[in-house]
């Protein structure tokens, strides 16, 4: 097997071809990584031409040696065995090609001062490609929310029968939970997504105030540097930006995953055939099971549940990154690095994919959804007309008993199969019969008049929340990797 050229007679990670989409595969590949860091030693090179160090002749070797195109990995990997460091291995690749120029890379740098702002730009095209699929799961929620938002089904609590919500509400709980994670990634990309800077081997700046003679030089380096690559960052570092910044990220990352899962096991749930209210779409060909035919598996909803799982202790990797560092910079944080960050990009990017194709492919089963109000709609009645018969004389504590009593009754009727009673149990009852004419307690105990506001929940929280969103990321969903 060659170098680079990995089939499948090795080991390969699910990452590499099962998982999450092309695009960010190629953000996290080692080309784009390298051609990245060439990027961070480009700018860094035009800022010290500027402040004089690098002639322009020099400048322009650099610049032409710099893109995608020139990365050769294969002469990186022979260099990296000889000097076992793989940045080091990179720039002198770099400078061979540079040649008349290639002295003169990452003059005052250190490692990290080209590695961490090239991960930071990384990371926030990750973020963005996230965020254009956010929005596209966002789109297709709100349009659950606006279809279903008045079909009445059962809510349920403790996976047991509560009161009626409506299918559009429930998708706009779902919604919700991705506008939370909208709004955290805006904050995370707006606020704290930063590089390190241009700081040298502990952050004080010294290799380049040796290099440039003033503070102010440095400084006007650092921000041009900075400016050129279109990056913010931290006043103060040590040989990394602060490892807390991953802990963000993941963190972030870990809370889409588990909007996802959330989003998931309910429709795993309700695909059951107990629940039976949806299904996650089925293709024709389908095979649910070797040995059972049948099986109508929400095979989907589980990957997604599962790789969200994974997400999930990502965080507890960077808080040990982060905790761990000891003083201006130890290297335990590395390995895990290149492991957790790319892999949790990738897994959400998959997590979000699967989530869209739910959301918009999601088949509803009125007659099952009917049923089961059926069965249970009536009790959520109760309270309903335990308060008008109050209102009507009655003593609140006995009528409370009474429907106790049978509501209890119908109950085992419901599990022995049978239709609900309830209705009947009470009207048969002098003490209701009396107070409540038949129609009266039908329409008390008609599940679809104790929704409350859900459905103008929905109207509301669509024109509030919903349609702002869609409208200021309109760019977010056809975002495109660009350096």
């Amino acid at each position: 097997m060659k170098d680079g050229a990995y089939g499948y007679d090795s080991y390969l990670s699910p990452f590499t071809w099962r998982y999450g989409s092309e695009e960010m595969r190629k953000l996290f590949s080692e080309t784009r990584r390298r051609a990245t860091w060439r990027r961070v030693w480009l700018s860094l090179a035009e800022a010290e031409a500027g402040l004089g160090l690098i002639s322009s002749e020099e400048l322009g070797a650099i610049r032409s040696s710099s893109g995608e195109a020139n990365v050769d990995i294969a002469r990186a990997h022979e260099v990296e065995k000889r000097i076992r460091h793989d940045l080091m291995a990179e720039l002198r690749v770099f400078a061979d090609q540079a040649k008349e120029g290639g002295g003169k890379l990452h003059l005052g740098a250190t490692s990290m001062d080209i590695e961490d702002n090239a991960d930071v730009m990384i990371f926030g095209k990750g973020l963005d490609l996230l965020m254009g699929r956010l929005v596209s799961c966002l789109d297709a929620a709100a349009d659950k929310v606006k279809r279903h938002k008045g079909v009445v089904c059962m809510g349920w609590t403790h996976l047991q029968p509560a009161e009626p919500t409506t299918v559009g509400y429930r998708f706009a709980n779902y919604a919700q939970d991705i506008v939370l994670d909208i709004r955290l990634v805006e904050t995370l990309r707006r606020e704290f997504l930063k590089g390190k800077g241009v700081k040298g081997a502990v952050g004080t700046s010294a290799s380049y105030k040796k290099l440039l003679g003033s503070t102010a030089k440095v400084k006007r380096l650092e921000e041009e540097v900075m400016s050129d690559l279109g990056l913010g960052y931290f006043d103060v570092a040590t040989q990394t930006y602060p490892r807390k910044l991953d802990y963000l990220i993941l963190s972030a990352l870990a809370s889409i995953a588990a909007s996802c899962a959330k989003f998931g096991l309910d429709v795993r749930v309700l695909q059951s055939p107990t629940f039976g209210e949806l299904s996650e779409p089925i293709e024709d060909s389908q095979v649910g099971s070797s040995a059972m035919p049948f099986k109508r598996n929400p095979v989907m909803a589980e990957r997604m549940c599962s790789l969200a799982r994974v997400v999930s202790v990502m965080p507890l990797v960077a808080f040990m990154n982060a905790s761990n560092t000891v003083l201006e910079r130890t290297l335990d944080d590395s390995a895990a690095r290149r492991i957790a960050m790319p892999e949790a990009f990738l897994a959400v990017d998959e997590c979000l994919a699967i989530l869209e194709r739910l959301m918009r492919g999601l088949r509803l089963y009125p007659a099952m959804i009917s049923r089961n109000l059926e069965r249970f709609g009536a009790f959520a009645g109760t309270e309903a007309v335990m308060m008008e018969l109050a209102e009507k004389g009655e003593d609140r504590q006995k009528v409370h008993e009474l429907i106790r009593v049978k509501s209890f009754e119908a109950w085992e009727s419901v599990m022995r199969g049978e239709p609900n009673p309830l209705e009947k149990l009470l009207s048969q009852d002098p003490v209701v019969a009396s107070k409540l004419t038949e129609r009266r307690l039908r329409q008390l105990l008609d599940p679809s008049t104790h929704t409350g506001g859900a459905e103008e929940s929905c109207d509301e929280f669509l024109k509030k929340v919903v349609a702002p969103i869609l409208k200021g990321h309109k760019k977010a969903r056809q975002t495109k990797v660009e350096f």
